[in-house]
């Protein structure tokens, strides 16, 4: 018997605290394996990331109505705080008693039952008091908007310090909102509208992208692969970002393109698409396994022009040296421009992202090689640190005068981009946060 919404959510958030999985694989391990409804997935889903988006701001409330911290709570009982207390504040049409008795439920299965005490009493008195929660407050802007929106502080400061405290905020607040699944159609096999189509045959909802031809957005699904749209190769995922990067770097039918850390495809899928399945593609990652995925999408959607090989974007290959027309260098990074999908991701420790800049630099400089003279090279990231992004490109620069900014344009709200680099920031144009850099190598 397939368990409730609540349950699933339950089940996922222990998942993913005990493994330190990522989000959606724990999410998706938990639905495959308990198979909810469709309606009980959705919330699920909902009530699942909701949790993970919003949990500082949920145990601020917490700790403001209960007699034990939430540091000091058995882990499965906080879990179910958690996910109970993000139906009282976040989602209205939750029916509040439904909220509290089936926290208290939950209490009694899967954790200690001694505590069933201490949830009813937390739970009921922040379903007393919703119209008068306690405040959210700080020592600073960066304090409060930190426990507001669940951002480690340090990561907040940097957003403010590049956008100012609105806009930092505004970016929170894109960061904590419900992304969709943005996919591209395969314009070998074909069209937006005949794609609509069967994802709507298939029960999905779906739209057209809003600005990005060829481009489609899901809702209120998760498993992708069962769709036939998907499984006969008319489209696969990727983000209108990603898919920015190469419309800069604009291939043509013909043109060899080396994609330089290529997994899990896209960027070669849409390159592909773009050159009419005509040319090479070289797609390229450190992974075997990660490859093997590649090769797989590239079969289904019929990319006859893509060929994979295991190669370290670090290490000079002196058989691929000025040879590129085209080289992507959409490089490993920080990740912070894809919380809105990836929440998770926001708990990275500054420290543990401090080697990647050199890292960056270094792929770049060697991937550099492969463009033949004339050739570009997109230099691109999912991030939103200047460290990572503009910086790599001014050091890149200032030890390659053989390359230099190219301005670009692009569909949308992007437009013109006169300087050769710009930042796409989630809540002005709805897509992940990206960063591309266009650089032409001097005939």
């Amino acid at each position: 018997m397939p368990v409730s919404a609540r349950e699933a959510a339950l089940k996922a958030l222990t998942r993913y605290r005990r493994a330190g999985a990522y989000t959606d694989a724990a999410l998706d391990a938990v639905l495959l394996k308990e198979r909810p409804d469709s309606r009980d997935a959705a919330l699920c889903t909902r009530i699942f990331y909701g949790v993970v988006q919003n949990s500082a701001l949920i145990d601020h409330y917490i700790a403001s109505f209960s007699t034990v911290r939430p540091s000091r709570m058995e882990p499965q009982v906080l879990d179910i705080l958690r996910l109970s207390v993000y139906q009282l504040v976040f989602l209205s049409k939750i029916p509040v008693n439904a909220a509290v008795s089936e926290g208290v439920e939950l209490v009694k299965k899967h954790a200690n039952p001694r505590a069933a005490g201490l949830v009813n009493a937390v739970l009921r008195k922040i379903a007393q008091n919703l119209e008068q929660l306690p405040e959210v407050t700080g020592a600073d802007t960066a304090e409060k908007l930190a426990l507001q929106y669940s951002h480690p502080e340090w990561l907040v400061r940097a957003f403010i310090d590049r956008l100012g405290p609105d806009g930092a905020e505004a970016l929170l607040k894109a960061d904590n909102s419900d992304a969709g699944v943005t996919a591209l159609v395969n314009t070998l096999k074909a069209d937006t509208e005949s794609v609509l189509g069967s994802l709507r045959l298939n029960g999905v909802e779906a739209a057209a992208h809003p600005w990005l031809p060829n481009c489609v957005v899901l809702r209120n699904t998760r498993n992708i692969e069962r769709l036939d749209a998907f499984r006969n190769g008319r489209i696969y995922v990727q983000d209108a970002a990603a898919a920015l990067a190469v419309q800069a770097a604009a291939p043509a039918p013909g043109m060899f393109v080396l994609d330089g850390c290529a997994a899990p495809g896209g960027k070669s899928f849409t390159a592909a698409a773009a050159m009419h399945n005509s040319g090479r593609i070289l797609s390229c990652d450190i992974h075997e396994k990660k490859l093997a995925r590649v090769s797989e999408g590239a079969a289904r959607l019929g990319f006859g022009i893509i060929e994979t090989r295991v190669l370290d974007a670090t290490a000079p290959e002196a058989a691929l040296y000025d040879s590129a027309d085209v080289v992507i260098a959409d490089v490993p990074c920080s990740g912070f421009g894809v919380i809105r999908k990836k929440p998770e991701i926001r708990y990275k420790k500054e420290e543990d992202t401090a080697g990647l800049p050199e890292l960056q630099r270094r792929i770049a400089d060697n991937l550099s090689k492969y463009v033949k003279p004339g050739g570009l090279l997109v230099y691109s990231t999912c991030t939103l640190l200047r460290r990572e992004n503009e910086d790599v490109a001014a050091a890149f620069l200032s030890d390659h005068d053989d390359f230099y900014l190219e301005p670009f344009a692009l569909p949308g709200p992007v437009g013109d981009v006169p300087s050769g680099m710009t930042t796409l920031w989630p809540q002005e144009t709805g897509t992940d946060g990206f960063f591309i850099c266009k650089l032409r190598r001097r005939p």
